[in-house]
């Protein structure tokens, strides 16, 4: 058994996912393919698979070095997974972080303070016809 393990034990040892039903959730969801095909939560994976987990907006691909089905500590992980996630889907992430706050959903109320300083740290204050040199 050292050389396959469950898929969703696999995400939760190695700490893809915080549970190991978040990550049985994610199989049945369609989220979780080996090889271009989705799979089933029973599904075993093996040493040197291709994992890809889709967690929007990005798609991370992890090549199995190590199957577990035990959780192991953060700073074992280095070995039991290797990040191969393509550098295009981390610009991806990049993106829908910054323009997070533009993308709000309808109902979820006003920005926060936060929010509100980025935008206005966006937004010069020229754009509108406003200059800080205008104190006469």
């Amino acid at each position: 058994m050292d050389n396959e393990a469950r898929i969703d034990k696999w995400l939760w040892a190695a700490r893809i996912f915080k549970t190991r039903s978040i990550a049985a959730d994610a199989c049945k969801n369609g989220r979780v393919t080996i090889g271009g095909m989705n799979v089933k939560p029973s599904r075993p994976v093996k040493v040197g698979e291709v994992v890809d987990v889709k967690k929007p907006p990005v798609t991370y691909s992890f090549k199995v070095l190590k199957c577990i089905e035990q959780r192991v500590g953060a700073k074992l992980v280095p070995e039991v997974y290797e990040n191969v996630t393509d550098p295009r889907q981390y610009e991806i992430l990049e993106m829908s972080r910054i323009s997070g706050f533009i993308d709000r959903a309808r109902g979820t109320g006003r920005p926060t303070k936060k929010d509100r300083r980025q935008m206005d740290a966006f937004v010069e204050p020229a754009m509108f016809g406003f200059d800080d040199d205008d104190d006469e």
